[in-house]
């Protein structure tokens, strides 16, 4: 058994310096995800630490088939956007030139956190699209169910926030030549 599935196991029954254990191993990977999908830090930290009493709370549940720590990173993310519902945010989102590939040349760099930069200027909607999409590799007829809307508006979004990618990026490569 390794020291993972000892620690679960400690866990699931009520021992308090497992948990802290586990919460060590794990708050930052998590605290990443609470980031991407939150307003900001503060609200990040509330969904950090909500996130972690429901992976208490459901710790019995976790079954040892597939990775544990995905089974928390679907904990997290769910977290985070019930929240995001149960908020009711709209918001308004800005309708985006078309940029295409060929706008932008061929064997670019462009630094990480420039283009995590961009990734965060995205207005919310599109930004947690892309990164569902993008980052979590989830399907669109997940994110639908996640977020609240539809496959096709799921589709629209991320195709949004590629495409005020694309343009943010020719932008950036006009200024750094």
């Amino acid at each position: 058994m390794c020291k993972l599935d000892n620690i679960i196991d400690k866990c699931k029954k009520g021992d308090p310096k497992a948990a802290e254990e586990l919460y060590h191993m794990f708050a930052s990977q998590m605290f990443a995800i609470c980031i991407r999908y939150s307003r900001d830090r503060t609200e990040a930290e509330d969904n950090l630490q909500d996130g972690f009493l429901k992976v208490f709370e459901s710790i019995s549940q976790y079954s040892g088939r597939g990775s544990f720590e995905g089974w928390m990173k679907r904990i997290f993310i769910h977290i985070t956007f019930e929240k995001y519902r149960k908020n009711n945010m709209l918001q308004v989102v800005e309708e985006v030139p078309e940029t295409t590939m060929a706008d932008i040349e061929e064997n670019i760099y462009i630094p990480e956190e420039v283009l995590f930069g961009f990734i965060e200027e995205l207005p919310e909607k599109y930004r947690q699209v892309f990164s569902l999409y993008v980052i979590d590799e989830m399907q669109h007829k997940e994110i639908a169910a996640l977020v609240g809307i539809s496959e096709g508006t799921s589709k629209s979004n991320l195709a949004r926030a590629r495409e005020i990618l694309k343009r943010k990026i020719k932008d950036y490569l006009k200024y750094e030549q």
